[in-house]
């Protein structure tokens, strides 16, 4: 009993121990030395400048002559390169991996959610390291309520990961979302990719259920691929797509609608939700109805190329773009004209979590600049998450969400393939130089593995 007692004092002791030192280490004053700074808040990055950082907070930033650093901050020279902040990406699913690995009604059907829970750790890891500090994950694909378990344990510091802001399940009009009925036996009763819900009531319902679980956000398909030819039409009624956005508003949640077809992106607008997700068949109206309405855009381009890779024989450089591209192209230039709020969000997921870099460098080659769409990933993507004052840009009182790549993606987006910095509240996830073992580079192909 003595060995048992005097064990668990020296596990408490080392636990103590470890913690006192991360604490140290997020106290001390950090002082980045890039090449350069991009705020978020102009085009230009500016040469020479520095970024303070102390408690996890941005305590300064401007040139290197007038900021002035503690005698014992701790230095971090960045030659070559580029501080920008933390990167966003406001349409992730943590719990689904790409589609040519295993297809989604197998990840659903077959994977078990503990697996899938321990995936998205993974995941989450992946995408930090990449540089994006922040993500909306809109659904758990089946996985319940297990993103507000991982956002807990990052939050607790259990496991690395970015800023979460969680939907948990989604909301689907009954018998509209896979993985049935279509397909399957109708006496086989299959578990859900989302909660489905018919009427007003139950719609509510619903609501309140995932606003109880953890959701920061709610989600509902707004149409989905029900007509008889296979094309996106609305699952709900004005009466009960309305009704959802009230119940979600009053309880102080956003609204984040799929939506492909132009009805069911007119019958969500005006129902009231807060960001219209993938909008591919969006018209130059309904885009110009989305401004009017404060309505933000997450185009999601990375995923339709990632289908016509997986299902259509696409490669990229070498095929003309697929149908639906070209749809997509159509639809994303139509709301730059529009004036509409654009947000960076790629349903990674789709694709490769920690290649979350393809989003914006699709932005920038549809007809964005670079710097429009860097801030797509930041400033902007800050404000539609309501957290503007907290993360998005680099400025003294906001947190400590910072990035550096090699290179200048404000001027060459597809900089941001190859970052050598990352912090997250002050804590630095990766440092120059660094990278794990098991790590791969964004863009570097898996490891040959089982066929699924």
């Amino acid at each position: 009993m003595r060995a048992f007692s005097t064990l668990l004092l020296a596990i408490a002791t080392a636990a103590a121990g470890a913690a006192d030192t991360s604490q140290a280490a997020t106290d001390q004053a950090i002082l980045l030395r890039p090449e350069r700074v991009w705020t978020g808040d102009g085009d230009a990055a500016h040469a020479g400048w520095v970024v303070l950082v102390r408690k996890g907070a941005i305590a300064a930033v401007g040139p290197r002559e007038k900021v002035e650093a503690p005698a014992d901050a701790r230095q971090i020279d960045l030659p070559g390169a580029t501080l920008v902040p933390g990167l966003i990406d406001l349409h992730a699913h943590l719990f689904l991996h790409p589609y040519n690995e295993t297809l989604w009604n197998d990840q659903v059907l077959k994977e078990p959610v503990d697996y899938r829970t321990l995936m998205a750790a993974r995941h989450a890891r992946d995408t930090l390291r990449a540089g994006f500090t922040t993500l909306r994950d809109l659904g758990t694909e089946g996985a319940g309520y297990a993103d507000v378990s991982v956002k807990r344990a990052i939050d607790d510091g259990l496991i690395e990961g970015p800023r979460l802001f969680v939907s948990t399940r989604a909301i689907v009009a009954t018998d509209s979302y896979g993985p049935g009925p279509r397909g399957f036996r109708p006496d086989i009763d299959l578990p859900g990719g989302a909660q489905e819900a018919s009427g007003v009531e139950e719609v509510m319902r619903a609501v309140r259920e995932q606003a109880g679980h953890g959701a920061d956000w709610i989600k509902v398909y707004a149409d989905y691929r029900i007509g008889t030819d296979g094309s996106a039409q609305p699952t709900f009624t004005a009466a009960e797509l309305r009704a959802l956005v009230e119940a979600a508003h009053a309880s102080g949640r956003p609204v984040a609608a799929h939506a492909a077809s132009d009805a069911g992106m007119r019958m969500a607008i005006e129902a009231g939700v807060d960001s219209i997700e993938h909008g591919t068949a969006g018209s130059a109206a309904t885009f110009k109805l989305m401004r009017q309405r404060g309505v933000a855009y997450l185009p999601t381009l990375t995923a339709v190329e990632s289908y016509g890779q997986y299902f259509e024989h696409y490669v990229p450089g070498q095929s003309p773009p697929t149908p639906e591209m070209r749809e997509a192209e159509r639809a994303f230039r139509a709301a730059i004209s529009a004036g509409t709020t654009i947000g960076c969000g790629s349903d990674v997921g789709v694709f490769r979590h920690g290649d979350n870099y393809r989003e914006p460098a699709w932005m920038v080659q549809l007809g964005m600049s670079a710097q429009q769409a860097l801030r797509a990933c930041t400033s902007v993507a800050a404000r539609i998450l309501r957290q503007e004052q907290r993360i998005g840009r680099i400025a003294p009182g906001l947190r400590a969400d910072l990035a550096a790549f090699e290179g200048d993606p404000s001027v060459r987006i597809d900089d941001l393939r190859h970052p050598v910095l990352v912090m997250k509240d002050g804590t630095i996830h990766r440092g120059p130089g660094e990278r794990r073992p098991d790590e791969r580079e964004p863009g570097e192909a898996a490891p040959a593995g089982p066929v699924r």
